[in-house]
């Protein structure tokens, strides 16, 4: 195994697949999910990033400052995250996204979960999130997992974004930023 390679997921779960015809298909998955950091060479996941950021420009800013981490399942990347270290004692997630056929199997817990020891391992002090007021799913993810928040960028998506973005029926505006404190 590849010293590239540092954790590993066990799951069991079934998968539900939808056939081109419309078919149902179940496939249990009793495989692992890998956590990889991409080399300068390896392909970035666009499809992935611009389903958690809409801006290829946003995330421009911040991919070549940053480590990228994705899950792999039978060779394939089912997820990514974006780690930028914005001083000596915090380190940003900036990015997290699953691929929508393996969302619900407890990967994007698994996600957070591995982003959080690598912060821990490279000596970190507190991990850093944000996301916007729409999205109850993922503040609902991050605060289960011991993310608190700390503070509210008023109007973020607003200022920094030239078309209105919509999640669950609701307009991003504004950034809800969340820490966790790590021993």
């Amino acid at each position: 195994m590849s010293s590239n390679l540092f954790y590993k997921k066990i799951i069991d779960v079934r998968l539900i697949l939808k056939t081109a015809a419309g078919e149902v298909m179940s496939k249990k998955i009793l495989h692992g999910i890998f956590i990889k950091r991409l080399e300068a060479t390896d392909a970035v996941p666009y499809e992935l990033l611009l389903d958690a950021d809409p801006s290829m420009a946003a995330i421009e800013k911040y991919l070549d400052f940053s480590d990228i981490h994705i899950a792999l399942f039978e060779g394939k990347t089912i997820g990514v995250f974006v780690l930028l270290t914005l001083n000596a004692a915090t380190l940003e997630i900036k990015n997290i996204a699953v691929d929508e056929r393996f969302q619900g199997y407890g990967i994007g817990t698994f996600l957070l979960a591995s982003a959080t020891q690598i912060a821990i391992d490279k000596g970190f002090k507190t991990i850093v999130i944000g996301t916007s007021n729409a999205s109850v799913g993922q503040l609902y993810l991050y605060q289960k997992s011991g993310f608190e928040i700390t503070s509210i960028k008023y109007n973020f998506f607003l200022d920094n974004y030239t078309e209105p973005i919509f999640e669950n029926g609701i307009q991003c505006k504004h950034m809800i930023v969340l820490e966790k404190q790590l021993l």
